[in-house]
């Protein structure tokens, strides 16, 4: 009896399925109801597979039931089966009708607003019939949802290093620009320096922020101090909104304003802070189906302008 015929005669994907819901709900009782099915069902097919297995795979604690190591081993391959499974599913889906599907992307709210709605908006015009669900959040609750293979894939400005068992595609190195309104004066000029513009009202992230901090690096390697905020706020979208009533100034990167607001310009000043790549994260050995493929492949075309040199981007704006 060769490896796999021993785990079909062991493992039932209905137990599987019973064991996850346990360990998810915390008792054998909200297992059952959102099963559907009776508790005793539920405790005979826990009793079946550990029986099957020989090992134990749920102890009782504090706060309910919960996965012995040997549980957690067997969820976290479950969890991976399942959604081959599913994935499975959507390539025949895809196979028999190419115009239709969905796709699931994670992002963080300064990418969702700008390189990703671009795409997104791109996409869906060639992709009518796709659906695209996206997930908005900070880094942990993004990676979370890529690490539970909730979403297909993460776009977001790459950190070094990433944990092993993820794969990042870089499309473009996010620049960092003052912006201003198309109808701001300053943005006419073709020669302007940080210094022509220290008695402007700015918008600024918070000092003790990592976007402040840049913005201040950026004005002390020109020999000045970072310039009297008129408004402070850490949201990328806010100082932008401000930007665009026409008065503001602010230091935004690429990702936060391309696409988010036809009247807002870089200026052609060079600002020595800290580049930031922006791509595609997956999980390593997790195929994706054939409409994520499609979007990943619209995402590089959409990119391929934002990967032009610095004095390229600021002559097309």
């Amino acid at each position: 009896m060769d490896a796999t015929e021993r785990i079909e005669r062991r493992l039932k994907l209905h137990e599987l399925r019973v064991l996850m819901s346990v360990v998810e709900g915390g008792s054998m009782g909200k297992a059952a109801r959102s099963l559907a099915t009776s508790q005793p069902a539920v405790s005979r097919a826990i009793a079946d597979l550990e029986y099957s297995l020989g090992v134990r795979l749920l102890d009782r604690g504090p706060h309910g039931i919960v996965p012995t190591p040997y549980g957690r081993a067997l969820i976290r391959r479950s969890v991976a089966a399942f959604d081959e499974l599913r994935q499975g599913v959507k390539d025949i889906e895809f196979l028999a009708d190419p115009t239709a599907g969905e796709v699931r992307i994670a992002t963080q709210i300064t990418a969702a607003t700008g390189f990703l709605a671009g795409v997104i908006d791109t996409f869906s015009r060639g992709h009518r019939r796709v659906v695209c669900h996206l997930m908005t959040g900070e880094l942990p609750m993004i990676y979370r949802a890529l690490e539970e293979r909730a979403v297909d894939a993460v776009v977001m400005g790459i950190l070094a290093p990433l944990a092993d068992h993820l794969q990042a595609e870089v499309l473009y190195t996010s620049s960092r620009f003052v912006v201003a309104s198309t109808e701001n004066p300053w943005s006419r000029r073709r020669r302007v320096t940080l210094a022509d513009l220290m008695n402007e009202p700015w918008t600024l992230p918070p000092p003790d922020s990592p976007a402040g901090a840049q913005a201040a690096e950026a004005f002390r390697t020109a020999g000045l101090n970072l310039p009297r905020a008129t408004v402070i706020t850490y949201t990328d979208i806010a100082r932008l909104a401000l930007v665009a009533k026409g008065r503001f100034l602010t230091i935004a990167n690429t990702a936060s304003f391309t696409g988010l607001h036809a009247a807002i310009k870089a200026l052609p000043i060079e600002l020595a802070s800290a580049q930031r790549s922006v791509g595609i994260v997956t999980l390593k050995n997790r195929t994706l189906t054939p409409v994520a493929q499609l979007f990943i492949d619209c995402a590089r075309e959409v990119a391929k302008p934002m990967a032009m040199p610095r004095r390229r981007q600021l002559q097309k704006r």
